[in-house]
């Protein structure tokens, strides 16, 4: 369970050029800057899929000489449109998983196992309009690639258990059965339509599609949804910020002069292939429970602009992930964003 030598130094690699590359993003003007927190007690539960948190920066869009290197990587894993010349965005997450009864000590076997996904992200979103002036659809093309930890080196007991004294909560105490230390990949692939919103009641609608992939020892899967949506100012984003594999729109935020807000209801059904929080460690012998091979989230909640901020909540209800589990899970997100 110890982490070992290659895997430290893979962590602090990532970190590092995680470091270089916010630094970078930070020294550049014109872009936006994402602070998500997802977390069970928000919708009044705890377990499973606990807490997310997610810090990420999505530039304006760039031409092809800006961060040429990553923009090539970005491109070769997505070659369905030419991503080069969007925005160009990098993120630092951290995500904890447990299960239900977190004061057992000893291992659960018909529980999800404990586990900690630290990880560092790259990403390209690309947007083009439609080619047929008859329809009347803007494409959003996104590639992410994540490179990161799980197990005892991605720190997930430090984090819950130091916070839960924090605040007074009893710490989960099973943390000595968590997944073993293994390093991560994981490739986003998705493609989002956004239709041109139609006026209702003096304000607007609109619903955007999506189809997407996802691929590594991490997550394999694919994805089909839609997202509806009703406001005003709709064209200021393609959606609420969320932490995947859940329904997610694009982090950066379009200047809007005055007020922007909107309501939104969607769906994401996933055809699920691998997901090592259920199916466990991928060269170790370690806990897991049975997948369920379709999983699907709902949405919903509200997203208020204000010139360059935007803050969005959104409550995430989950169908259940792996066999025997006793009910589907919710969780509720915040997101604050800030372009400079």
């Amino acid at each position: 369970m110890r982490a070992t030598y290659r895997q430290i130094c893979f962590v602090l690699s990532v970190l590092a050029v995680l470091t270089v590359g916010l630094g970078a993003a930070w020294a550049q003007s014109g872009g936006t800057w994402t602070l998500q927190e997802e977390n069970d007690r928000i919708a009044n539960t705890d377990r499973h899929y606990t807490n997310g948190t997610r810090l990420g920066w999505v530039s304006d869009a760039k031409g092809e000489g800006d961060n040429a290197l990553i923009r090539d990587t970005l491109q070769f894993l997505y070659p369905l449109a030419n991503v080069r010349k969007g925005r160009i965005g990098f993120a630092l997450g951290h995500n904890i998983y447990t299960p239900e009864n977190t004061e057992a000590t000893a291992a659960i076997g018909n529980d999800r196992p404990y586990a900690g996904w630290l990880y560092a992200a790259a990403s390209l979103h690309s947007e083009t309009e439609a080619v047929r002036p008859t329809v009347n659809w803007r494409q959003l093309d996104t590639v992410e690639l994540q490179l990161g930890v799980v197990g005892p080196a991605a720190l997930g007991k430090q984090v819950q258990n130091t916070y839960h004294e924090l605040i007074g909560v009893e710490t989960s105490k099973g943390w000595s059965n968590q997944l073993d230390n293994e390093s991560g990949v994981a490739v986003i692939m998705e493609r989002k339509w956004r239709h041109r919103p139609m006026p209702v009641m003096g304000l607007q609608m609109d619903a955007i599609p999506h189809l997407g992939a996802s691929l590594g020892n991490i997550y394999t899967a694919l994805n089909g949804g839609a997202t509806i949506r009703f406001g005003q100012n709709l064209a200021v984003d393609f959606g609420p910020p969320l932490i995947r594999p859940s329904l997610s729109g694009l982090g950066a935020v379009d200047p809007v002069d005055g007020f922007a807000w909107y309501g939104f209801a969607g769906i994401d059904g996933r055809a699920v292939a691998r997901n090592i929080f259920l199916d466990g460690n991928t060269f170790a012998d370690s806990q897991s429970v049975g997948r369920e091979v379709l999983v699907a989230d709902f949405i919903a909640g509200v997203v208020a602009v204000y010139g360059n901020y935007r803050i969005a909540f959104t409550h995430v209800m989950r169908t259940r992930e792996f066999e025997g589990q006793r009910e589907g899970d919710r969780f509720g997100a915040i997101a604050i964003s800030a372009r400079f």
